[in-house]
This record gives structure tokens, sequence and C-alpha cells, in this order.
């Protein structure tokens, strides 16, 4: 058996800045109502034609170029996405086509915010079981397709976009053993159900859940990865609502760390957030490499995932 680590990133988000002031001229809210409740001040849209397997596509190619490894080398694509529109044929293979692989498994995973983690951890358990050598794991959503704009209460949340992430086999593991589950009590917690549902949530019992409960899991994942919170270089939570990130990472201690607050500029992406966050970083050379960070994913299900791995 082998380990796996990231060796590289890459992320792709839409031309449209959809402001603040701009949603205030669609559903009655404001600048301030909306940065004092979650912290966001603007998010991406995407064009009406710009659909999920193009946005993976185009992040996915990135991130192939930075890792410098030929395509063809690749035998493993998983991706994260709640927004297909489309049952079959999967985003994945949709990724793969583009990207013109021979023959690589190709699955998607369904646990909305929590995506990332668990497409991470997946592709991470077969490389160590020998299943795959080289895999891509990409994030993308586009919940602009399933959002009510006369809900002031979601649409000022959402964005669209897509990160990915370039997994390789390593003799000395760089992703840490995960930590997932779910509250099946709270399943419907945030929903997009049937054929023309839209996106919505109990925000409250969201936010109760995720203030008391992710310290707690939070800290699972750092014990189980090996390292304390003290020693973490980043922070990459699920870009949720800056009024549960900051409060988390300071109870969980993480004195050292960067935090991720890419929600301010980019929304929630759902299963995007976490790998357009840590491209951000990475890129911007804000968390020096090899540095153990947490990504820790949480929301529809409602499930959460989380691992430590080190910066590549």
């Amino acid at each position: 058996m082998t380990g796996s680590k990231v060796v590289a990133l890459g992320h792709y988000q839409p031309e449209r800045v959809l402001t603040n002031a701009e949603l205030s001229t669609m559903v009655e809210t404001n600048d301030e109502w909306i940065q004092s409740r979650v912290g966001i001040k603007e998010r991406r849209i995407a064009a009406p034609d710009e659909q999920v397997d193009e946005m993976a596509w185009r992040a996915a190619e990135k991130a192939v170029a930075n890792a410098g490894i030929d395509t063809a080398e690749i035998d493993m694509v998983v991706v994260a996405t709640c927004t297909a529109i489309d049952r079959s044929p999967n985003i994945a293979a949709r990724v793969a086509a583009r990207l013109g692989l021979a023959s690589p498994a190709a699955l998607d995973v369904n646990t909305a915010c929590s995506g990332f983690s668990h497409a991470l951890a997946t592709a991470d358990h077969a490389i160590r079981a020998g299943a795959a050598s080289k895999a891509l794991v990409i994030g993308v959503e586009k919940l602009s397709d399933f959002t009510d704009w006369t809900d002031r209460t979601t649409c000022v949340l959402i964005g669209d976009g897509a990160g990915a992430a370039v997994l390789v086999a390593s003799d000395e593991p760089e992703i840490g053993p995960v930590v997932w589950g779910s509250v099946p009590e709270m399943s419907d917690a945030v929903r997009i159900e049937g054929r023309d549902g839209k996106f919505a949530q109990e925000g409250q019992s969201v936010f109760r859940w995720t203030t008391t409960q992710l310290p707690v899991i939070a800290r699972q994942v750092c014990e189980k990865g090996g390292v304390t919170p003290e020693d973490l270089g980043g922070v990459v939570l699920h870009q949720a609502n800056l009024r549960i990130i900051e409060p988390l990472a300071k109870r969980l201690g993480a004195v050292n760390a960067v935090i991720a607050r890419d929600v301010i500029e980019s929304g929630n992406t759902s299963a995007a957030s976490i790998p357009i966050a840590l491209s951000k970083l990475v890129e911007r050379r804000e968390i020096p490499a090899g540095a153990p960070v947490l990504l820790f994913g949480f929301g529809g299900g409602l499930s959460y995932a989380g691992q430590i791995i080190r910066c590549p």
C-alpha cells in the first residue's frame, strides 16, 4: 500500500460578478444586511449556456497544467457536485472526454457542500488500494440554476465555480485519514428537491449545529491527521458563512493558520468552495509548501467530511 498527495490545484470562476448592490435591485435586501449576516460582498454567476462540465473542465485543465503531468497518466476522475442537470452521463465522464483521457475510472459524488472532501478521500483510498495512480478530483457547482431569486434568505448566498486537485501516489502519505459522517435526522436541513426544485435550507438549525458540533469534529480530524490545531498552516472550511468560519477557527485554536475567507468574494459555491479557496491560497503562496492544512466540508445531507493534507 502507498499513500497519496496533492501536487497541484486549479480553479475557475465565471466572468460575471454579482454584487450586493445589484442584488438589492432584484430582491429586498442591501449590502449591510448581507455582510452582517453572512460576510459576502459579491459572487460569480455562470452564463446561461455555461454548464457544470465546462466549468469543471476549465478548473481541471489548470490543475493538470500546474501539476506538469501528461493527461494520459490520469487514471481516475472524481467529481463532487449536486447541480448536474443530467442523470447520465455523469460530469466525471464528460470532463474525461473533454480532456481526452483514455480509460479512467469516472464517478460523481453527491454530498453537496462536503462533496470535495468526500471525493478527495475516495480518490486517496483508491490510490492507497492500488486501484489508481494519478487522480483528478473536482468540486463544481452551478447553484444559480437552482436558486429562487425572490428569496432573500438563499439567493444572497450562492455562487458558481469549480476547483480541482491532482493527486498522485506517494511513499510518504500527505493526505491524512478522513473523518466523515452524517446527521440523518437533519437530512432535509439543506435541500434541492423535485424535478424543478430550488435551493432551500433551515438556516438557523444548520447554524446551531455547525457552531456546536464542528469544533469537536474538526479536532478529531486534526488528531487523526497527527497534528495539533497550533501546527496548522491553513484552515480551509466550506465557505458557507463568515459567521461560521471565523468563530470555528478561533475555537479550534488554529492560531498560526491562514484562514480561508473566499466566501467574501465568491459566496457559497457548495462542493466547489474548498478547492476554489485552497487553490487561491496556494496560487498566492499564502501557505508554505508542506504545511498541514485542515480541509472540512459540511452541509446538505446533513453530511460532513474532513482531512489534513500537506500544502503542495
